[in-house]
Parts: C-alpha cells; structure tokens; sequence
C-alpha cells in the first residue's frame, strides 16, 4: 500500500482563495481602527492626561506653567517645583508636539490641542475647549 503525504495543486489553491476570502473581509475593518486608536489617544492627552499633570504643577507653584516643558524639567528658580509632573514628552499620536497657551483664549484655564493628523490648524484638531 502506497501512502502520498502532501497537498495537490487545487487543494492549496482553494486554502488561498479561503484566505483571502477572508483577508478581503477582515482589512477593511481594522484599517480604520489606527486613525480611530490615535485620535483615541490624543483626545485622551488633552482632556486628562496632561491636564492632570498641568494642575499638579499650579498646585505646587501656584500657577500654570508657561510651556509644556515645565512639566518634566524644572524651569529654574521654582522652589515648590515636585516633578517632573508627566513620564514622557508630550508628543501627539502623528509625532507632534501638543499646542499649549497659557492664558487661555477660550474662556479656559489654558488652551491645549493636538493638530491632529494633518499637523496644521484645521478642523480636525483635538482640543480642550470643544467636545
């Protein structure tokens, strides 16, 4: 008795189809899911994140910093400066840097925004003072 080990011709040509059956079916659905995740994230990091970290440093030092910088180097010159206040640099999901002014010219403590994914103020910016 002779026993053939292997795969003929049409049985690997219908495990492509089936595979990109199913590959034309689940990429287009994650494909979305990476400007999803990074918009995510950015909103994240204006509304909570580093808002947090800026109300810790007008906490110690009774106001809000000048630049983002202050809140993982010690500016100089500030004795009740306890960071830094934030682990990493604050940097949007596209590479970035987040915008911050301080004072505020939305009727907020501080304005604070990411230029989102094509890095220029537009409508697709992700700020703290629109919902």
């Amino acid at each position: 008795m002779v026993c053939k080990k292997g795969f003929t011709l049409v049985e690997l040509l219908l495990v492509v189809i089936i595979l990109a059956a199913l590959a034309a079916m689940i990429v287009p659905r994650l494909t979305g899911r990476s400007k999803q995740a990074k918009i995510a994230i950015a909103k994240a990091d204006v509304t909570s994140n580093i808002p947090s970290a800026l109300d810790l440093y007008e906490l110690d030092i009774g106001r809000y910093p000048d630049s983002l910088d202050a809140l993982s180097a010690n500016p100089g010159g500030l004795e009740n400066w306890n960071g830094p206040y934030i682990k990493r640099k604050p940097i949007d999901p596209w590479g970035n840097k987040y915008v911050y002014k301080y004072p505020s010219t939305h009727g907020k403590d501080y304005d604070l925004y990411s230029l989102g994914p094509d890095g220029q103020e537009s409508s697709d910016d992700i700020t703290n003072w629109k919902e």
